[in-house]
């Protein structure tokens, strides 16, 4: 079984190392500074990417809300495409960021664990909806090679950890449905607040997050 250093790792060593060095364009050999300026890119070009949406948007209207030349801008990227990639990398990483901290790592017990990530992952979704929303209607934008690395990505680090997870469940409660699936299924779900909560206006978002846990629950097998 994975403990939860070796969850933690791998999620890491996926989402921070090996998609940005394979894919992403930077001349700076520096790597610490490379995701400071990363970060730094992500946290401009959200502002003016949510506003006008990917297509309309110039490179150059990013580097303003970058604060950074164009110069600047293409020494950490090469394409706007770049751009979009850390985005989608910038959401796996803070969801992450709020397991960790809000210990979910540290659940010994599978099943307990797996309503604690649904719990936060939901909350985090909701809180984040324009990140979401942003990420799932504009990657359609991205050329074929980045959108395939942003799909490996989702199913390692997303879909990837669920089906971990499940199967540190089933090593303790047999479960009847087949595991990838209900993976696929729980991290389809995840995102079903912040595409489709503005047709739920009249239900409580904590109703509905309730609602939502004991619907994955049930559906594997986990309770009555």
């Amino acid at each position: 079984m994975k403990n939860a250093s070796d969850q933690k790792s791998f999620f890491r060593n996926n989402h921070r190392v090996k998609p940005t060095d394979s894919l992403v364009f930077t001349s700076s050999k520096n790597i610490h500074l490379t995701e400071l300026k990363h970060q730094n890119i992500v946290d401009g070009a959200s502002k003016v990417l949510f506003k006008k949406g990917y297509h309309l948007t110039t490179v150059r209207e990013i580097a303003r809300a970058c604060h950074m030349s164009m110069g600047q801008l293409y020494h950490y990227i090469s394409s706007k495409d770049d751009i979009l990639f850390l985005v989608h990398k910038h959401m796996q990483k803070i969801w992450y960021d709020r397991l960790e901290t809000f210990g979910v790592e540290n659940i010994k017990d599978p099943s307990q664990k797996l309503v604690s990530v649904l719990q936060h992952t939901l909350e985090f979704m909701v809180e984040n909806k324009k990140l979401i929303q942003f990420v799932y209607s504009e990657s359609k934008h991205l050329d074929k090679k980045h959108l395939r690395v942003i799909l490996e990505m989702d199913n390692q680090n997303v879909v990837g950890y669920y089906r971990r997870l499940l199967k540190d469940i089933n090593r303790h409660k047999s479960l009847k449905e087949d595991l990838n699936l209900c993976a696929n299924l729980i991290a389809y779900l995840n995102v079903f607040l912040a595409l489709r909560g503005w047709n739920l206006k009249k239900i409580h978002t904590k109703t509905t997050i309730k609602f939502l846990i004991d619907f994955v629950m049930r559906g594997t097998g986990l309770t009555p």
